[in-house]
């Protein structure tokens, strides 16, 4: 068994967990979350789940870099249930102490760590292997008008996405704009309002 841990990452609130599998002759039995080690890791149980999601990706898939504009904010659980990916979550609240820095974390099936990911940041992964299943634990439901993108490959953030994939990327994600035209047209959050839409969850979740 796999002790849990949640190890702080570069970026502000974000946090990474270890998870426990149970090995036996059939195979593995794996927990992806615990509210034993989630409340205490954040002061706080986690947020009541509006929507799952799942993506199923090839190989060189890129999804991201997203984020939801906050006010309303969304925070997220994410783990991969199969194959492998890079996935990076990067300080996008505007008077962030982390402010422009990212973390990257490689999620796989067989370690299953898993990442939660707080009001305000972005996030984006690279599926490292066919067939990668990402599963992820909304605190809000899907709204498009909500959803924002910066794009993956500018040289302002210089993310670590591998050289020795083809990456594949939507039409909405080719055509984000990069950060500093985000900042100037006033797309990104506010880390003080971040946080204070978190107080105010904390005390209803």
């Amino acid at each position: 068994m796999t002790v849990p841990t949640a190890p702080r990452t570069l970026v502000a609130g974000a946090l990474a967990f270890a998870t426990p599998a149970f090995p036996d002759e059939r195979g593995v039995f794996r927990t992806p979350f615990r509210s034993s080690t989630f409340a205490p890791a954040t002061g706080r149980p986690l947020f009541p789940v509006a929507q799952v999601n799942f993506s199923v990706s090839r190989r060189g898939a890129v999804r991201g870099l997203h984020y939801t504009a906050t006010p309303p904010g969304t925070a997220k659980y994410v783990y991969c249930a199969h194959g492998r990916a890079l996935d990076i979550v990067v300080d996008l609240r505007v008077g962030s102490p982390t402010f422009g820095r990212y973390d990257a974390v490689e999620l796989d099936q067989e370690r299953c760590p898993a990442l939660y990911l707080p009001l305000g940041v972005g996030h984006l992964f690279i599926a490292l292997e066919d067939d990668t299943v990402m599963n992820y634990l909304l605190s809000l439901e899907y709204r498009p008008e909500n959803e924002l993108a910066l794009a993956p490959f500018d040289p302002q953030l210089a993310l670590p996405i591998p050289e020795d994939i083809d990456p594949i990327l939507s039409a909405r994600d080719r055509a984000a704009p990069g950060l500093a035209e985000a900042l100037d047209a006033g797309l990104l959050p506010d880390y003080t309002a971040c946080r204070a839409l978190e107080e105010r969850h904390r005390a209803g979740w």
